[in-house]
């Protein structure tokens, strides 16, 4: 279908799910099994939305550009979990739950109607292939490549660091302030975080990671591992604070260099070519 129109069907089918959620919840429908099924719906959609925008950006631009796309990209998304978790607190507190949701509803909305403006540009794959084959053809594409097999598995213990972290810090925090005091310290934890990995992927893009790609995320990968222990490890609150600052201003790069080699090194032709069957 293409990564344009893809992006539209999860943006639309986000909007409708969402806005479904909120009107259980002024109907007073919303019992958990409805709840259940509204976000499995939800969710469905949310690959198509997240494969779509790291297959468009590449295609939009010329091969120069993309480490200074994937920084904009990088740094867009860590804007938006800062402001946006402090934009839901504050409408939830102003206008309760279904008033904030159905506000989430309208952004996915008008996110689908901006995505007119952008090219409809079309898929790679043949419309004969099954879904099964397609997936066996991405997996042996990924482990027929060096470079895309070893970003995979490089990458996946990185993102382990990051799932700890999820659970340790508002455990740690929970353990020095208590569970009433926690929410606010947790939440100034991973904004600060947020607003340093925006600035690192920005950074990035100024700094041209393209040929330097794996370097830059080597080099990212050691810091954080230093900037989880011992910095954030041995040194309480104030250690934890600055660690995670490290590791989020490292994780721009990390992530900007990631995008960008991975982009160079999937051979568009082949892709396509792997994908057409009789």
């Amino acid at each position: 279908m293409g990564p344009t129109t893809a992006v539209r069907i999860d943006l639309i089918a986000s909007a409708i799910f969402i806005a479904a959620v909120s009107v259980a919840g002024w109907a007073g429908w919303a019992s958990p099994p409805v709840l259940f099924v509204l976000v499995v719906l939800f969710s469905l959609a949310g690959p198509l939305g997240a494969s779509g925008t790291r297959t468009l950006l590449p295609r939009l631009v010329p091969s120069h550009a993309l480490d200074r796309v994937n920084a904009l990209d990088t740094a867009v998304y860590a804007v938006s979990d800062v402001v946006g978790p402090a934009l839901a607190g504050l409408t939830v507190a102003l206008l309760g739950p279904e008033a904030a949701l159905s506000i989430i509803a309208f952004a996915y909305t008008g996110a689908a109607i901006c995505l007119s403006y952008v090219p409809r540009l079309p898929g790679l794959a043949s419309r004969h292939a099954s879904l099964l084959r397609q997936t066996i053809e991405g997996i042996e594409m990924v482990a027929r490549q060096p470079t895309l097999r070893g970003l995979a598995i490089s990458y996946s213990f990185y993102q382990i660091t990051w799932g700890v972290l999820v659970v340790v810090v508002p455990v740690f925090v929970v353990e020095r302030y208590g569970a009433t005091e926690s929410s606010p310290v947790t939440g100034a934890l991973w904004a600060a975080m947020g607003i340093a990995g925006g600035i690192g992927a920005l950074m990035a893009g100024r700094l041209r990671t393209t040929g330097r790609e794996r370097h830059v995320m080597a080099i990212g990968m050691v810091i954080t591992a230093l900037a989880a222990w011992p910095v954030a490890a041995e040194f309480g609150l104030g250690g934890l604070a600055i660690g995670l600052m490290i590791a989020g201003v490292v994780s721009g790069p990390i992530d900007v260099a990631l995008l960008t080699l991975r982009q160079r090194r999937t051979d568009r032709t082949s892709l396509a070519a792997s994908c057409r069957f009789p």
